[in-house]
């Protein structure tokens, strides 16, 4: 017993010296603000000054220093998140975490986009190539110096391999794929074009909606088809009893942003005025870097992404500029024939060819590595999933040839909305719209990104290329990118919408966001003529949702015919009647909004999944734009498209989803009213570090306090869900920079010890004013020449 009793307390005594141990490591890893360090390849003197959140400000005799010190700071705060991104892209996440990445590693490898990386620097032109090498050398230079490297690191006993220029384009690589890189839109509509008949196919997937407004080709869309026949649903199957509950997507969440540009005829005083907040995934660290850079004649401020040298979006002294995504169509699927005679061949132009095939050796933590082929074929690497049963290769922008370059470097050089436009137009990006304005008074709106030609089909679907009619003819040309400059209106809008009309010559995308934050932008700038930064802000944090209008009335007007209501009915009814048309932490009937409409559109669709997944169990509807066929089903309420249980009743469907999404809400909130239920309560936000989803204990200590937030998925202008929002706001004048406005979640630093973790939390959680520039200068390392 005394023998045990020892052992007991020896090992309690290793334990408490081994968390000792670790946590003194953990101090020691936190980096220092202040001294001074010598930087291999430094050619001049680079000072340092950061402000008391952390923010850089970088002051150097040239750009490859500045470059050079900007790789060291990324790597000194966020070198993890680097790791990550370079390994998610290359398909290496099974060496870090074990069997639990191996599906990720394995569709990822089939991609090969390790191999388009080391293509794409290869092909880079000379002053790209010498800045990336630059930038490289210092990422570099803090993994030589370093010796106890970030928490994660000591946790995993990993120390990273040094960075290679082609981890840089892995980073590009990564945020191209979130932003552009999916082969959801074309397989769900390659699925429906077998299964549905060609009018209610194009009734389904629309390009328009009632808040839909362009800025260049008119207005009339290209994809609209208003009403349908009844007969169309006549060959549609009988759902089961229990519907697929992932077989709708009616949040309408994208990938994308709010951006929007100001002329001075708007403004308090003359000042041109860019505002920006882009939606990406929300984590904890958040993806952007803060970084104010200077060399001879040039500054340039806003936020980086680490891993990639120079600002992403931001402005210099000249220009601001903002980004949201296109959701333009980049990526094709290409059905292929196998030789049945050979299945070691695939039909071409030119008759059976071999594919490119080659064995990739995933490694894995605590196992041993397994083995899988990658083929590739003359348009791109095979999908590692068919497609109604034949294998697709898959073409995409980001794999062709100068699809990907480093040419948003080229905005430092940038003095007028004229000069943004024309370097704009020729960056090889994921695609994005850009909103300028510049210290003149002028501003304006492009593309910029590669979009490819296609001959011969619009790329909705996958097709054989086979007979050579379809294919791509290149990239449009960057003349042939749309623009607009100085409109009249005073004031320029995008939020992931249809921005083109039928006129434009170049079809760009299928798959718009819902009009519906850009309609909201354009009404609340429209009545204004005396905006400020503070003015914009508040517009980036409007909460109206005028969709749930509809069905909010929807609801009403149905209760109106009901005499001896149920008690679900009932609370229903006043939590209706009591929501103040926003999705505010003290919105009353926001939730149960919420609620009915996913409810609804599950149910009016519920045939068209049906019919789906009777040919893919993994088919999901998810076209942005089902707004539009969903409204016109309410109000048509066509025969023969209900579940046989309605018996073509509409109202009593209606009435049933209300009363389920009532009956599901009181059941997730036993205590509290329906009719006092707020949107807060129903709505709380948590930022995650990676490793909660390792250990709860850790997440308790590297996420974020949770919290109510106001705002939705994508429905309103304010867009914040779980895991999903604001990654930024900015609000820019190149006027004034000093008045400038920012906010992000979490702070500069990856390290959950430094001060910088969570310093920035606040302001974005709350939405207050917080200026963009570094504040006052507390903190200065130099960097000098080894």
């Amino acid at each position: 017993m005394r023998t045990a009793k020892l052992v007991s307390l020896t090992t309690l005594f290793i334990a408490l010296i081994a968390i000792g141990v670790f946590y003194l490591l953990l101090v020691a890893s936190v980096p220092n603000e202040d001294g001074e360090l010598r930087l291999s390849g430094l050619n001049a003197e680079v000072k340092v000054n950061s402000d008391d959140l952390g923010i850089p400000v970088i002051s150097a005799a040239n750009r490859p220093d500045a470059l050079q010190v900007l790789g060291y700071l990324h790597a000194r705060d966020r070198l993890f998140q680097m790791e990550l991104m370079r390994r998610k892209s290359a398909g290496r996440l099974a060496e870090l975490f074990g069997q639990a990445a191996v599906d990720i590693d394995r569709k990822q490898r089939a991609y090969q986009l390790s191999k388009a990386a080391q293509k794409i620097v290869r092909d880079l032109p000379d002053e790209q190539r010498r800045f990336l090498q630059a930038y490289v050398a210092g990422v570099n230079a803090y993994l030589a110096q370093t010796r106890i490297l970030a928490p994660e690191f000591l946790l995993l006993r990993h120390r990273p391999e040094a960075w290679r220029e082609e981890d840089s384009i892995l980073v590009v690589l990564s945020m191209f794929q979130i932003l552009n890189g999916y082969e959801q839109d074309e397989r769900m509509f390659s699925v429906m074009e077998k299964v549905l008949p060609k009018d209610l196919l194009v009734f389904l997937t629309p390009d328009t909606d009632s808040y839909t407004t362009t800025l260049v080709g008119g207005e009339t869309p290209r994809r609209f088809n208003p009403s349908v026949s009844p007969k169309v649903f006549a060959g549609l199957p009988e759902p089961g009893a229990v519907l697929a509950q992932t077989g709708v997507d009616a949040g309408n969440v994208v990938i994308g942003s709010n951006n929007w540009v100001v002329a001075g005829s708007k403004t308090v005083d003359g000042r041109t005025l860019v505002a920006n907040d882009m939606h990406l995934g929300l984590s904890i660290p958040n993806i952007w870097y803060r970084a104010d850079i200077a060399y001879p004649n040039r500054h340039v401020f806003g936020v980086s992404l680490p891993g990639v040298p120079g600002i992403i979006v931001g402005g210099n002294d000249d220009i601001a500029w903002g980004f949201t995504n296109v959701t333009a169509d980049l990526l094709d699927l290409v059905s292929l024939d196998v030789n049945p005679d050979n299945p070691l061949e695939y039909r071409t132009p030119l008759g059976w060819v071999n594919f490119d095939s080659h064995t990739e050796r995933i490694r894995i933590k605590d196992a041993p590595a397994i083995e899988i082929t990658v083929r590739d074929t003359i348009w791109g690497p095979v999908s590692e999933q068919p497609l109604l049963g034949k294998p697709v290769a898959v073409k995409w922008t980001a794999l062709e040839p100068h699809g990907v370059d480093l040419g948003l470097l080229g905005m430092d050089d940038a003095r007028s909305v004229q000069q943004a436009v024309d370097i704009l137009n020729r960056i090889a990006a994921p695609p994005q719209n850009v909103v300028i304005a510049d210290k003149e008074g002028h501003i304006g709106w492009t593309y910029m990104g590669r979009f490819p030609q296609r001959q011969g089909f619009d790329g909705l679907a996958a097709r054989s290329w086979v007979d050579g009619e379809v294919a791509w003819q290149q990239f449009l040309a960057p003349d042939a990118l749309p623009r607009l400059i100085d409109p009249p209106e005073g004031f320029i809008v995008t939020a992931n919408n249809r921005t083109l009309g039928r006129d434009f010559p170049h079809t760009i995308a299928h798959n718009w966001a819902l009009g519906y934050r850009a309609f909201r932008i354009a009404e609340l700038l429209r009545g204004q003529n005396r905006l400020t930064e503070a003015d914009l802000l508040a517009v980036q944090l409007d909460t109206r949702n005028a969709v749930y209008d509809f069905y909010r009335q929807l609801a009403l007007d149905e209760l109106s015919h009901v005499n001896a209501k149920q008690p679900a009915l009932q609370d229903a009814e006043q939590a209706l009647i009591a929501w103040d048309g926003h999705m505010r932490t003290d919105s009353v009937g926001a939730a149960l909004l919420a609620e009915f409409r996913r409810r609804l559109a599950d149910e009016v669709f519920a045939k068209i999944v049906a019919a789906g997944q009777a040919h893919d169990p993994d088919f999901r509807y998810t076209w942005r734009e089902m707004e539009t066929p969903l409204r016109l089903l309410l109000t048509q309420r066509p025969a023969g498209l209900l579940r046989a249980q309605y018996r073509d009743d509409w109202r009593r469907m209606i009435l049933e989803s209300l009363t389920r999404s009532a009956e599901t809400l009181q059941q997730e909130y036993p205590d509290k009213d329906l009719a006092k239920l707020s949107w807060g309560e129903t709505h709380p936000i948590t930022l995650h570090h990676p490793f909660s989803k390792v250990s709860p204990l850790l997440g308790e200590v590297l996420d974020m306090p949770r919290f109510e937030s106001d705002g939705c998925a994508g429905l309103c202008v304010k867009v914040m869900d779980t895991g999903h929002g604001a990654s930024e706001r900015l609000v820019l004048s190149p006027m004034y920079p000093e008045d400038a406005i920012f906010q992000m979640p979490g702070g500069q630093s990856g390290h959950p010890l430094s001060g910088h973790y969570r310093d920035q939390q606040p302001y974005w959680q709350s939405g207050a004013v917080s200026p963009m520039l570094a504040n006052k200068l507390t903190h200065s390392i130099v960097f000098l020449p080894q």
